[in-house]
């Protein structure tokens, strides 16, 4: 059976090759907008046409949803089977996610309430995964070099959204710059919880619109987006650039902290070690396993998902302290297979705590391995998503 895989360079989609081939598919890579980030969508049309025409799939396959591909499989009878691992993702609020021959997954909780409601026997929840038989082959090389390198008290590993910052240099009118500074300091100060998209303000809206134009840019949408986009597309960035500094900063007023990051590091102080960047698949496994406490801060656009890193760090073995996320106690015990936070004193005292904890500590992150292994791998839930969508395929 063919399976067809759009492919964009998405960091799953290695791991989701090798896990269709394990279940018996024969993947047929389209492979173009891996290295052309300029392809239309006409060209982006004509390539999976071309495609579906050549190999007869059993569905069509992305990271993400494109709503082109949708069209085309909706016009040819394909399955188009979409998995998100991003938020946010604007192509949601297309009308597209309408046909009836989407097989839309979402891994936010938040995402699937939303849009659940619009194509309800056709989208569905879906959390992430952890790539732990790659993860471990990895682990396994590990050298007393790698061991001298990459063994910290506390790490994080991502970016600072210095980078993709929207609002970075941009000149806004004093009330809604004030309005804007003073809803990013309310919202760090609450973990759990994002209230940017229903505290933002009609003039901040409009603002925003004009300012960033492209941004705003859409048709056909099952409901208008310009809250959405305003909210999670740029106040949020907002938000975790001055979340992640301002956390990075003060931890390491107490202990040792090290930053792996390709973002600026100007604004961090000198009190943050930051090595060159990481590379993904060969040494961060390594420094998951080897750092005593890796730290995620979800992106305040995740509402209530669990992101890409939690799954990551405990696949390598590695011991969580995250953000508290609506969807942990769906998945994990905390204090038993992670630590989490719901303030940043709390964070301060957890870290201190385990820190000076070693036996507790390494009994938590083995626990947090054993869960995501024998729960939570790619195999898991593609097997879960192929198996949903033949029965349904069939049921037609």
């Amino acid at each position: 059976m063919n399976a067809i895989l759009y492919r964009y360079n998405s960091i799953c989609e290695p791991d989701i090759i090798i896990t269709f081939e394990r279940l018996g598919l024969n993947v047929i890579e389209i492979k173009e907008e891996m290295t052309n980030k300029k392809i239309s969508a006409s060209e982006r049309i004509k390539l999976v046409s071309e495609s579906i025409s050549a190999y007869n799939p059993l569905f069509v396959f992305s990271i993400n949803f494109f709503p082109g591909i949708a069209d085309v499989c909706n016009i040819t009878h394909v399955t188009y089977i979409s998995w998100s691992v991003d938020s946010p993702v604007t192509e949601y609020f297309s009308t597209s996610i309408l046909h009836s021959t989407n097989r839309i997954f979402l891994f936010d909780r938040a995402q699937y309430e939303r849009f659940h409601k619009y194509n309800p026997q056709c989208i569905y929840h879906m959390p992430l995964a952890s790539a732990t038989e790659r993860f471990d082959k990895t682990i396994a090389e590990i050298t007393p070099s790698d061991r001298s390198r990459f063994s910290h008290d506390i790490c994080f590993v991502g970016s600072l959204y210095s980078e993709r910052n929207p609002l970075k240099g941009i000149e806004l009118s004093d009330y809604n710059a004030g309005f804007i500074d003073a809803l990013v300091n309310a919202q760090f100060l609450i973990i759990g919880h994002c209230f940017t998209e229903s505290a933002i303000t009609e003039a901040c809206i409009d603002e925003l619109k004009r300012l960033f134009s492209t941004k705003f840019t859409y048709s056909d949408t099952v409901e208008n987006p310009d809250r959405y986009i305003a909210a999670h597309s740029i106040i949020n960035y907002d938000i975790a650039e001055y979340e992640r500094t301002l956390t990075l900063n003060t931890l390491a007023e107490y202990f040792d902290v090290t930053l792996y990051t390709k973002s600026d590091r100007s604004p961090l102080s000198s009190k943050v070690k930051v090595p060159s960047d990481a590379d993904t698949l060969t040494e961060m496994p390594k420094i998951f396993y080897l750092s005593k406490i890796n730290l995620n801060m979800t992106l305040r656009s995740i509402q209530k998902g669990l992101p890409l890193r939690i799954f990551d760090i405990l696949g390598c073995g590695g011991f969580l302290m995250t953000n508290y996320q609506d969807e942990l106690n769906d998945y994990f015990e905390i204090g038993k297979d992670l630590e989490a936070y719901s303030s940043f004193p709390e964070l301060v005292d957890k870290c201190d705590y385990y820190l000076s904890h070693d036996s507790v500590r390494n009994q938590i992150r083995r626990s947090g391995y054993e869960k995501v292994k024998h729960q939570h791998t790619y195999y898991h839930r593609l097997a879960r998503i192929i198996r949903k969508c033949t029965d349904n395929i069939q049921g037609e």
